[in-house]
């Protein structure tokens, strides 16, 4: 009995963290509106103070007991201080926001975020409560749950000139964002998601679409 009430309160804080993590569709969002250098005066201070209030907490043990008194249950095991010095996931959202947003064109990067954090919510409540077969480090219905949400996001996030090869290419990326979700690799998936849908979408523009002009969303703002 205690082993399954463990299993529904763990549940329980996963729906909790991905509720929260949901209104990181802020980031996509508000990007389409405003310029990437608005954006990034935004990324940058955020990150900054994300950043440093993560480092003090594993670094300085009065900061730690504080910050998990407030909000321990929002941390995920290897997050927690006895297990070891890893910054949360909202660090991670924040930085990896800032280098794609730095680096990648906006049509690129809006369809990259709420793919991270749409799909891999998905892809956690999904695989938690109905995952039964393994793949690689997470499970078959929780990666499927990952792809097939990712498609829709592609189907509903903005496109340069709505060419079928750009749907192709959105579902390429979405295919390696539920591939990337699942290794079992260190980096957190806030920063291997939407590092590598960017980098593949990018790299697939320039292949399938050399002529179209990737950057005129980026006028919008």
């Amino acid at each position: 009995m205690n082993g399954l009430q463990n299993v529904e309160e763990s549940y329980q804080s996963e729906l909790i963290r991905k509720a929260i993590h949901l209104c990181s569709l802020a980031i996509p969002i508000v990007y389409y509106f405003i310029a990437r250098t608005t954006a990034l005066s935004i990324l940058i201070p955020l990150t900054l103070v994300f950043g440093l209030s993560d480092v003090a907490r594993l670094t300085i043990p009065a900061a730690g007991r504080l910050y998990e008194r407030l909000f321990g249950f929002l941390l995920r095991a290897h997050e927690q201080n006895e297990r070891g010095h890893h910054l949360n996931g909202a660090t991670y959202v924040l930085l990896s926001a800032t280098i794609c947003v730095a680096l990648f064109p906006k049509v690129i990067v809006i369809t990259a975020f709420a793919i991270l954090i749409i799909s891999d919510s998905s892809a956690a409540l999904i695989g938690r409560r109905f995952g039964r077969h393994h793949f690689m480090k997470k499970t078959f219905e929780g990666s499927a749950a990952f792809f097939l949400s990712a498609l829709v996001v592609v189907a509903l996030t903005p496109k340069v000139s709505h060419l079928p090869a750009e749907y192709l290419i959105g579902a390429a990326a979405a295919l390696i964002g539920s591939v990337v979700e699942a290794l079992p690799i260190t980096v957190d998936d806030n920063l291997s998601i939407p590092l590598s849908i960017c980098a593949v979408m990018w790299a697939l523009y320039n292949i399938l679409l050399p002529s179209i002009n990737v950057f005129s969303l980026d006028a919008l703002g």
